[in-house]
């Protein structure tokens, strides 16, 4: 069985007005005093952000509660510092953001300037452990058609400086600032991935290998492919769903490499409007189908995602998990579509945070 783990970025907030707070850092030194070795928690770019990251999990149930766990206490230390944590991928009310000062991040500001003061945002990476690079980059290969489904489905930034974007992942916009992120070409090997990273790091144009953020990676730390394109969740639910997607499509992937069928070859060019599709309409419109790549309904794309997967799925023993976790999805929304309701219903940014403080923890 496949273990999975997942990291997640939250905001820090004033509780009462809903306005980013710069206060990573005590909320990370009261974690720190409460348990000396922890290491869940992680300061990030800006410090409005925590990051946290769960251990590795084989059952889906085990992270969830692994996730709530770690939200709660992440609200825990955030309370005792006057603060609180939301799920949320972009911040709907204005914000300056604050800069974490370490030497890399101060790289960053200083080799891309603005796009950098831009990038307070928050995602949610999953890493699904491979047997060997091989094997790793046969998935990233096979995967990167489906990829943008998981985008549609995590989409949870529809707000940016207090305006709505009219997209469903904003900050998936956002992200694609960086000369290094989005989706990639078809590596074949190993040895040809690992040159094309060493060829990147070789440009000066980014600092090294930890700064290849492709849609989905071979992770520099771990025996994983790291799947990095969904916003961080509104509820946890949901991105246990990301989770057990983003599995159950490294499996097929893996089994598909055994069986010596060829990956799919869509060309970059093509996933880049799939994603954009995803980010602009969430799953409020019509998506790009993977295998296709026309357009047909998110509801068609995304039960195309669990048919593709269902082999993985019934194999795992989450087949019925995530076909309940798929309707309840698109019977209730995603996180952009549970803040715009919540904008409808009390006209107020500053309540749309305040709401999903309540609901990270839900």
């Amino acid at each position: 069985m496949r273990t999975v783990g997942v990291e997640e970025e939250l905001l820090l907030v004033d509780p009462d007005t809903g306005d980013p707070r710069a206060l990573a850092a005590p909320v990370l030194a009261r974690a720190a005093q409460d348990d000396p070795g922890q290491d869940v928690f992680e300061k990030e770019l800006f410090g409005q952000m925590l990051e946290f990251a769960t251990h590795p999990q084989a059952d889906m149930a085990d992270l969830g509660d692994e996730i709530v766990r770690c939200r709660k206490e992440a609200a825990r230390h955030a309370g005792e510092i006057g603060c609180a944590v939301a799920a949320l991928a972009s911040s709907p009310l204005p914000v300056s953001p604050s800069l974490s000062m370490n030497e890399r991040y101060r790289w960053l500001a200083e080799r891309y300037g603005i796009p950098t003061w831009e990038q307070l945002v928050c995602g949610c990476h999953v890493h699904v452990s491979v047997e060997s690079d091989e094997e790793g980059v046969a998935v990233l290969d096979r995967i990167r058609p489906w990829l943008a489904v998981l985008r549609a489905i995590s989409a949870n930034s529809p707000f940016w400086q207090g305006q709505d974007t009219g997209y469903g992942s904003y900050r998936s916009r956002v992200w694609n600032r960086w000369p290094s992120a989005g989706p990639t070409e078809p590596f074949e090997t190993a040895e040809r991935y690992h040159r094309r990273v060493a060829d990147m790091v070789a440009t000066g144009a980014i600092l090294d290998e930890g700064m290849v953020y492709f849609d989905a990676r071979l992770s520099a730390r771990y025996p994983t492919v790291e799947i990095r394109v969904a916003d961080v969740c509104l509820c946890a639910n949901t991105a246990v769903l990301i989770a057990t997607l983003s599995r159950a499509l490294v499996e097929t992937a893996a089994r598909d490499w055994r069986a010596g069928r060829p990956a799919p070859d869509p060309s970059v060019s093509l996933l880049r409007l799939a994603d954009w599709y995803a980010a602009r309409f969430g799953l409020e419109g019509d998506l790009l189908d993977p295998v296709t790549l026309l357009p047909k309904p998110a509801e068609q794309v995304v039960r195309s995602l669990l048919e593709h997967c269902g082999d993985a799925l019934a194999g795992s023993g989450d087949a019925d998990r995530a076909d309940g976790a798929v309707r309840e999805l698109l019977r209730t929304g995603n996180g952009a579509r549970e803040q715009r309701r919540l904008l409808a219903r009390t006209d107020s940014l500053r309540d749309v945070v305040t709401g999903c403080v309540r609901l990270t923890q839900a």
